[in-house]
């Protein structure tokens, strides 16, 4: 069972280190409203973040979600005494995977249910949202399926969180007929607007992976550097078996990881899991944060999955490559790429503004090996023919306004969507500077 040769393409960008994938399936399995967590102190754990003031809120009321110190929710009294007043939103659609809903009829999810207490208390919550990257994400992704999140990769700040296509919460929080109308076609539309992707959404993570097993080559010892040579024919026929995996021969034969990675050589990835073994991947992925059961923002992110022990050496090969039973969240594919940025540090993900320091979720792999693979990746795009329906588009850069930006995109792609997707990744990360991204 050969898997099918990709084509590699690198072109280069003056300021953003982006690494894209397209891999398989781009499958749902749970609504945006299963969440879980509580919110704790006056938000989430973790990060302070400089805001504006908040906008002068009206007398009585709920309390509000707020984006860089503006109102992005409301409420009005409906006359009825258990249920005083109903939400409204600005800019519902461009902000429902920040907010959630709360609705009249149909309950709450996400922040809105997490801070439900507090929100009817008339607390606000301080976001961490940045609204310029926000808008970015949203404009880049619209009309596709899929998901985006941008990090601060030192504090952990999500200062961008989009899902696509979206839905505005206004629409169904009242109580009429219409509303419930509403609700009804959203909960049996096939692309699942309510599904919250970047944090509730996984995929086989395909080549981006790579990175995964790169770092633990390096940190288990097995290579000296980036630059060393493996030992990798252009085609890995895995031990006991037909299965093949193949890379370019000129350029994936005895490769480097410097080229490996670039190039996308399942035939290098192969060979190192062989060498290395299942548990050495694992313990690196699990540093990574794949196979956390609970990551809190304070909304629950899905778990990102990284199998402990493939059942043969096929099943081990597939899992170097990203397929088999590895799944990843963008918010798990952003740490990755923070923490590779960060020094090796894993930043933990937070989506409310709290006045405590940053809390690191604890070192990754070793400065060297960081810094190595950032060396490696360098600024460059790399972009290859699609396997089947999904596209990854990572990226890690310092913005012209000094922010270390981790930036995780996936979405939908029927064809090859790697060009797009770095265009994607690129608009993103640029939104947090003076000046757009330069390419060349």
């Amino acid at each position: 069972m050969p898997l099918p040769p990709r084509r590699p393409v690198a072109v280069f960008t003056a300021m953003a280190t982006l690494l894209v994938a397209s891999l398989s399936g781009c499958s749902t399995d749970s609504r945006g409203g299963d969440e879980g967590g509580k919110p704790t102190g006056s938000g989430g754990s973790g990060g302070a973040t400089d805001t504006k003031p908040p906008t002068p809120k009206p007398d009585g009321g709920l309390g509000d979600v707020l984006v860089d110190g503006r109102r992005i929710t409301g409420s009005k009294p409906t006359g009825i005494a258990k249920v005083p007043f109903a939400r409204t939103y600005t800019e519902g659609a461009l902000y429902s995977a920040v907010t959630g809903y709360r609705a009249m009829m149909f309950g709450t999810a996400g922040l809105e249910g997490l801070a439900r207490e507090k929100i009817d208390a008339g607390t606000d919550l301080a976001t961490t949202i940045d609204p310029a990257v926000q808008r970015a994400a949203f404009d880049a992704l619209r009309g596709q399926r899929g998901g985006a999140i941008a990090l601060d990769a030192e504090t952990g700040d999500i200062v961008a969180l989009v899902s696509a296509p979206s839905f505005d919460p206004g629409s169904f929080s009242g109580n009429t007929f219409a509303e419930e109308k509403v609700w009804k076609r959203l909960n049996e539309d096939d692309d699942k607007p309510m599904l919250n992707r970047p944090l509730r959404n996984s995929e086989n993570p395909g080549s981006a992976a790579h990175v995964v097993v790169a770092a633990a080559a390096l940190e288990k010892g097995l290579l000296a550097s980036v630059d060393t040579p493996t030992r990798s024919p252009a085609v890995h026929v895995v031990p006991g078996s037909a299965t093949e995996f193949s890379g370019d021969p000129g350029r994936c034969t005895d490769a480097a990881l410097r080229a490996a990675l670039r190039y996308s050589c399942a035939n290098v990835f192969a060979r190192i899991a062989a060498d290395l073994g299942a548990e050495a991947l694992a313990s690196t992925a699990a540093a990574f944060g794949f196979r956390q059961e609970t990551l809190l923002t304070p909304v629950r992110a899905g778990e990102s999955a990284w199998p402990d022990r493939p059942g043969n050496a096929t099943q081990l090969a597939l899992t170097a490559n990203g397929l088999f039973e590895v799944k990843a969240t963008a918010v798990q594919m952003a740490m990755l790429m923070a923490a590779i940025g960060n020094g090796g540090n894993r930043p933990h993900p937070q989506l409310l503004v709290d006045p405590v320091e940053p809390e690191s979720a604890g070192r990754a792999v070793s400065r060297r090996t960081a810094d190595q693979l950032r060396s490696t990746l360098g600024a460059s795009v790399t972009t290859w023919v699609p396997s089947a329906s999904v596209t990854w588009a990572l990226s890690y850069t310092r913005t012209a306004a000094g922010r270390p930006l981790a930036v995780a995109v996936c979405f939908s792609s029927a064809a090859d969507a790697t060009e797009q997707g770095a265009r994607i990744a690129q608009r993103i990360a640029a939104a947090d500077q003076e000046q757009p991204l330069a390419t060349h």
